[in-house]
């Protein structure tokens, strides 16, 4: 007996050891995930230490689940500690009370995937977002709400606007997914670029902006909240700088960190525009500054910009293409040099952490356009940056009894204010010349893309053809009639002419005039197309059409297909900004001059296309019409095809340069719309790019008088090996037996550095640490895991000229260059390769010398 109550006592006293251990074991995980996040005069504090953070944004619904992982690490390698993203409120809740959080909605999963690399996370809920998005992330329902304003001291506005951030907090407290809790985020946004419009809203503006930091602050997330662009934002609100520059910028309380929400890496594309560049020398000037200056959280706008699938885009007219010239492109693949240059900088800067977060800079003026700042601790730890502002010439500076070279608009980073391990000019990353692979439809499905059942059509009808058309007097908005269910609306109106009306006189020559607020407008006569006319991306919102019509006795119809490209999604009260034909609509150039007005005539509307009601975008539909001879060139026109997917795993593109205007679907899902016949203007682009001085959109731009995007991007997630179906609305007429495919690869691997430039970081730190002499490095590394440098085409070293891909050799070059490099690369995934006489031996005496190579990765 006595054993058996041993035993039992042993057994509880086990008990309570093993829960004592395990409850020991939860407190002491929590206490190590859980972070408190504050902030101070010089930093975001997490866990009471400063932090100086990097950050870049990628919106998750401009991907895929499927790419995410990729995206996030490849952030994580290029030396991002954030990732910043909007909460896109019109795709989480389309309709009034019905979310939607799956597939590229699933807000949860991407945050959770940012945590699990070790990743923090900047919730911009807004829940305006701006971001180019269609109608600037509202959802069109809320604009029938009886008696609302948008982003004003309003009621009705602000009991959603509270609804919507209340719901997105909470289910981020559900996940456990603030730092307070665990989790990944460390920083909150509401509202947002409000500060550049809100003149426009009087004296309800502030109130508003008052009310929306105390309902934000309210939510008691356990981490900041931060307003861009709003200089008043309230305490304790951060007010932070978004533009291409912020050093100058300075928060509004001494008690507040300085701050950069959105360094714009690139900038959008437009249906109509040139593709526009941002040099990374540039970038990487401006957010160097930005640290010299006390700056201590960046974030590049955007780092992956991604594709705006469906109708998604704003503007209007931003094209399908998010690409953003982001360090990250479209595809999902580095952008090189700008992916390798800012992760060298992002390294040069964190080495002098410790100085950053201690202190305030003090600046020393070097001479004209040239500064030094100092960060120096009690503790005697260091780090300085030079800067030359100038635009025009180099400069020799010294500095702490040493002579520095500063090229113009450019800055040098010291972390231990003596060696210069980082200048924004000179780019040591290497150049990754991107391969496009086209697979034509004459491929068969043995070979790596093809179309394989042939072509089959459904004809969509001109004018009224389903059977909830609306007849009404007078123009209607487009906008109050659709409720952005669809791009289309129908303004059709039928008349007899009985031979015998005066305007029917010999000798007349009557045109149709409409002018519209649509974004594209298309005029139909008696069913035939008789003329087209297209808005602008510019400020300019309207658009006029004429076009010569012939009358004749019998039924006179006239069918005007008005279409918007993306609703408005900046600017004040820009959810008041119309489309659709608000007239007048006339017939001009009658019997003696006259003018007959048809705007006040009983239109007959129709919201959409049959095609959409009919469900053709996922091809199952019946009624596909297969015969020999396919119409090609003619408007409203539905095509459909299957197709087997190019092998491996490169990323994807259709080629739709034969086609004109319309939207595509592959497997259901729309890849966007699509516009090739929109060409760019032809001047406004330079061969050339000179990286010095203040950068704009328009500065660097490419692509002049071509179309503005043939390339529609395809996730390889939504594609079979085989039995793919494609289908395409085309509205003005295409070829779609033309178009192609292509897949997205790295080509060869440049790299061009001169004896001049700062060592590789990685070498500055270990020689440092050996007490030898750095030199600069080319390091080069395929960009894919499973491939290694199998040749390299090109190297010298003394004074090579020319381009990735166009090197060529200079007058002074060692004849055993070649050779050396192969030796050290071939074979391997990466390698580095020393610029110096003692790697070459000296092949031209007093001559500044660089190496340049060229390698293939298989």
């Amino acid at each position: 007996m006595m054993k058996k109550v041993v035993i039992i006592v042993v057994l509880m006293l086990l008990s309570i050891i093993i829960t004592t251990t395990l409850s020991m074991s939860v407190s002491s995980t929590t206490t190590d995930t859980v972070a408190a996040v504050t902030y101070d005069e010089r930093a975001l504090l997490i866990n009471g230490k400063r932090r100086v953070l990097i950050s870049g944004s990628i919106h998750y619904p401009r991907s895929t689940p499927e790419m995410w992982p990729d995206l996030i690490q490849k952030s994580k390698e290029g030396g991002l500690d954030v990732i910043e993203t909007y909460v896109f409120w019109n795709l989480h809740e389309p309709v009034r009370n019905q979310f939607d959080f799956q597939g590229r909605s699933d807000l949860v999963k991407f945050i959770k995937l940012v945590g699990e690399a070790g990743l923090y996370l900047h919730l911009r809920i807004g829940p305006y977002v701006c971001a180019e998005w269609n109608y600037g992330g509202f959802p069109l329902w809320l604009h029938f709400i009886p008696g609302i304003q948008f982003r004003t001291d309003n009621q009705p506005f602000k009991m959603e606007m509270q609804r919507f951030t209340t719901k997105i907090v909470q289910l981020m407290k559900q996940e456990k997914l603030y730092a307070s809790q665990g989790g990944p985020i460390i920083l909150s946004q509401i509202e947002n670029e409000y500060g550049n419009i809100q003149s426009g809203y009087g004296s309800a503006a502030k109130s508003y902006i008052n009310w929306s930091a105390s309902m934000a602050t309210s939510l008691d997330t356990g981490v900041p909240w931060v307003m861009c662009q709003q200089a008043d934002a309230p305490d304790p609100i951060i007010n932070t700088c978004n533009g291409f520059y912020c050093d100058q910028f300075t928060p509004n309380s001494n008690k507040k960190p300085k701050m950069w929400t959105e360094n714009w890496s690139g900038w959008f594309l437009s249906f109509g525009g040139a593709v526009p560049h941002r040099p990374v020398e540039d970038l990487a000037f401006a957010v160097a500054r930005f640290f010299q200056r006390g700056g201590t959280f960046q974030n590049y706008y955007m780092y992956h910009g991604g594709t705006n699938f469906g109708r998604s885009t704003g503007g209007p007219f931003i094209a399908t293409s998010y690409d953003y010239d982001a360090p990250i492109d479209e595809y999902g693949l580095v952008r090189q040099p700008k992916w390798g240059h800012l992760k060298d900088l992002h390294k040069a800067i964190k080495l002098c952490e410790e100085a950053l977060i201690a202190t305030d800079p003090t600046s020393t003026s070097l001479g004209s356009n040239l500064e030094a700042h100092v960060y120096k601790t009690n503790s005697g730890v260091c780090a300085a940056f030079l800067a030359n502002v100038g635009t025009q010439s180099d400069a020799t500076v010294s500095f702490n009894g040493n002579s520095y070279h500063l090229p113009a608009w450019s800055v040098s980073i010291l972390p231990d204010c003596k060696t210069v391990v980082f200048n924004t000019a000179k780019v040591n990353s290497q150049v990754v010349n991107a391969k496009l692979t086209s697979h034509s439809l004459e491929e068969t499905s043995d070979s790596s893309g093809a179309f394989s059942s042939g072509w089959s059509w459904v004809d969509e009808p001109v004018g009224i053809s389903k059977s909830n058309a609306i007849t009404k007097p007078g123009l209607l908005e487009q906008i109050n009639t659709t409720a952005d269910v669809s791009d289309y609306l129908w303004y059709s109106l039928s008349t007899q002419i009985q031979g015998t009306e005066p305007f029917l006189k010999e000798g007349t020559k009557p045109v149709i005039h409409v002018e519209s607020l649509g974004h594209a407008l298309h005029a139909f006569i008696n069913g035939k197309l008789a003329g087209s006319a297209t808005g602008e991306s510019s400020s300019k919102r309207s658009l006029t059409l004429e076009t010569p019509v012939t009358l004749a006795p019998g039924k006179f119809t006239i069918d005007l297909m008005s279409l918007t490209v993306g609703l408005q999604n900046y600017g004040a009260f820009f959810d008041t900004v119309g489309a659709g034909i608000t007239g007048p609509v006339k017939l001009k150039g009658l019997q003696n001059g006259s003018t007959i007005d048809l705007s006040s005539y009983q239109w007959t509307y129709q919201i959409g296309l049959k095609g959409e009601d009919s469900g053709l975008s996922d091809g199952s539909s019946t009624q596909w019409i297969v015969l020999p001879s396919l119409p090609k060139k003619q408007p409203l026109k539905w095509y459909k095809t299957t197709f087997d997917a190019p092998r491996g795993n490169d990323p994807i593109a259709l080629d739709l340069t034969t086609m004109g205007k319309g939207e595509a679907w592959v497997n259901g899902q729309s890849i966007g719309r699509y516009w090739p016949t929109y060409i760019s203007p032809q001047s406004g682009c330079t061969e050339s790019c000179n990286y010095k001085g203040s950068y704009s959109s328009t500065k660097c731009q490419t692509n002049c008088g071509k179309s503005s995007q043939t390339l529609y991007h395809i996730p390889r997630s939504w594609v079979k090996p085989s039995g793919n179906v494609l289908v395409l609305f085309e509205e003005i007429g295409g070829d779609p037996t033309q178009i192609s495919f292509a897949t997205r690869s790295a080509g060869s691997l440049c790299s061009h550095v001169s004896e001049s430039h700062p060592p590789p970081l990685y070498t500055w730190e270990s020689d440092v640490k050996l007490g030898r002499r750095s030199e600069p490095t080319i390091t080069l590394e395929c960009s894919s895991p499973d491939q290694v440098i199998s040749s390299i085409k090109f190297a010298s070293f003394g004074t090579p000229r020319g381009t990735c891909g166009s090197f060529k050799h200079g007058r002074c070059n060692s004849l055993s260059a070649h050779s050396i490099v192969q030796e050290a690369c071939i074979g391997s995934k990466s390698c580095s390769v020393r610029v110096s006489n003692s790697t070459f031996g000296d092949p031209c005496n007093g001559v500044p010398k660089s190496l340049a190579v060229e390698a293939i990765c298989t």
